[in-house]
């Protein structure tokens, strides 16, 4: 049995983590949980699952926490409570699956102690990812990406036998803009940018796909987690999301994976590699298909995948400034304080005006975090 800690239980992928385990009793057991603001949520989990540890990051939140759950049960406070826990040698696995920059110290945590680690945040390796990568290396640690491109990457390396990549072929939805034109984006409203035509996730990464930011980001986890350089990546755009990725190889041989759009299906591999272990849910139906469609994406359309191009170009601390400014800008939108396209005019300013470091530190990369998102937060 594989003990399980998720970093992030009550969202998007922490839930889908804890059906993954109802649905494997046998085969998973979850030691520790932790979420920022979903108390009453966190504390539904504890019980259902039998959480012995539970961590709630917001400190108004902790005694609601403490009060709900019954003796046997250690409620902790604050995101240095989970770098320790994740550090027990009762944990296994460790699910990365918190939102944000806030993902990346309990994440090295993890990844200092030995421990596996099922890495759904992304901007762990778009903000420190020559760090990150680094440290998994010097302690023996195994990174399995959760994200459907990359685990889907992954299944094909899997089936080359050591031979080299020609080409990452990085698939988008293309969001719910795809078919709109720019003056029509440029008055969008959270609302119409919440609804993705295929994937149900939380509103930080539902933006970030509608402005094809979460592309790029995934652009340079590719680059840390496959080493391969960004010359090598192609996004290509695919309405249907059938085709997660694709591997192209020397002889012109394309390998794909496919599925529905079930982000189920990569935690589970991710926790049980390499056992694939059955699943419920529905199964894709070739019958189905009307067709499967590729088209290049827009980049006057959507500039933030232009960004994380030039972003990880550039290296250093630029794409963690990116990163930073991203998030300020994203969490300003959802507040209704700022257009579409202001998300990525503030992005290219902060990265035109941040202190710039070549080969950042662990301290420079916080430090560059915090100065971006300051100065991007200044902007409006």
């Amino acid at each position: 049995m594989k003990r399980i800690a998720i970093l992030g239980s009550t969202g998007s992928i922490g839930t889908q983590t804890l059906d993954v385990v109802r649905q494997h009793p046998d085969e998973f057991r979850v030691d520790m949980i932790s979420a920022g603001n979903n108390a009453g949520l966190l504390v539904k989990q504890a019980l259902a699952f039998h959480v012995p540890n539970v961590v709630i990051c917001n400190p108004d939140k902790y005694q609601e926490v403490r009060d709900a759950l019954p003796a046997g049960y250690n409620v902790f406070l604050g995101i240095e409570s989970a770098c320790d826990l994740v550090r027990m040698p009762e944990v296994d696995v460790v699910v990365a699956a918190m939102v944000g920059f806030s993902g990346l110290r309990p994440t090295l945590a993890a990844l200092e102690a030995g421990k596996t680690v099922a890495l759904a945040n992304k901007e762990t390796l778009v903000a420190a990812g020559s760090i990150v990568m680094e440290c998994a290396k010097e302690h023996g640690a195994c990174i399995y990406p959760v994200d459907s491109e990359h685990s889907a990457i992954f299944q094909c390396l899997l089936g080359a036998d050591g031979n080299p990549v020609h080409k990452i072929h990085l698939t988008a939805s293309g969001g719910p803009f795809r078919t709109w034109p720019r003056e029509k984006i440029a008055s969008a409203r959270k609302e119409q940018a919440l609804k993705h035509p295929n994937w149900s996730m939380g509103a930080k990464i539902t933006i970030d796909s509608a402005t094809m930011m979460n592309k790029g980001f995934e652009v340079i986890e590719a680059k840390w987690l496959f080493g391969v350089e960004t010359s090598r990546i192609h996004v290509v755009v695919h309405p249907e999301s059938v085709i997660h990725s694709m591997v192209e190889f020397e002889d012109g041989a394309v390998m794909a994976q496919l599925g529905l759009p079930d982000m189920r299906i990569p935690i589970q591999l991710a926790l049980a590699y390499p056992r694939r272990l059955p699943l419920e849910g529905k199964r894709l139906n070739f019958e189905e298909l009307s067709g499967l469609t590729f088209f290049e994406p827009d980049m006057e359309k959507f500039p933030c995948l232009a960004l994380a191009f030039e972003a990880i170009e550039r290296g250093g601390n630029i794409p963690c400034a990116m990163n930073a400014a991203n998030e300020a800008a994203v969490a300003a939108y959802l507040q209704d304080r700022i257009g579409f396209y202001d998300i990525p005019d503030a992005v290219s300013k902060v990265m035109s005006g941040v202190n710039f470091a070549k080969n950042p530190s662990v301290d420079d990369i916080f430090e560059t975090n915090a100065e971006a998102y300051a100065l991007a937060s200044s902007l409006w």
